[in-house]
């Protein structure tokens, strides 16, 4: 038998799902990252978000940085947000932190977006932008007390 998905329904404010992400640095220097999602709430059947995109919404590479976003999935497709962080840092020589400035606050609000991401580079330096009211995030160094943080502090 077939089964049918009632996407009609309204959107439950009370039951938010998110995007949960993390990147990292081991001892040796090498980086990874990872982003799991349920999606958007009624979104159109076949739609495939950032998550699952190498290169949107989720990126490493151990001469760079590992980069892990959440948001307006559209737009950190087309622009290929986490990768280009990696290509700003790369081939136009900016820090970690001025490359995650310019796409979050510059290049995703400019085509509608809105969100944040995590990144790490290869020298253990931590970014955590958002443009959007809050994100929540931690970070952390092996020994050291995690920090955390939901808006702008």
């Amino acid at each position: 038998g077939e089964m049918a998905l009632d996407h009609s329904a309204p959107l439950d404010e009370t039951k938010k799902m998110g995007t949960v992400g993390a990147v990292a640095r081991d001892k040796f220097g090498n980086l990874a990252a990872a982003t799991s999602t349920g999606g958007m709430t009624n979104k159109l059947p076949g739609r495939v978000g950032d998550s699952p995109l190498v290169g949107a919404g989720c990126y490493a590479n151990n001469a760079s940085v590992a980069v892990s976003c959440t948001g307006t999935g559209e737009v950190f497709i087309r622009t290929l947000a986490a990768y280009d962080i990696a290509a700003l840092m790369e081939y136009g020589g900016l820090s970690l932190a001025d490359a995650c400035e310019r796409v979050v606050m510059e290049k995703l609000p400019a085509l509608g977006g809105s969100g944040g991401l995590i990144a790490v580079d290869h020298e253990g330096n931590v970014a955590l932008p958002f443009n959007s009211e809050g994100m929540y995030r931690a970070w952390g160094y092996a020994g050291d007390t995690p920090t955390t943080g939901i808006y702008r502090e």
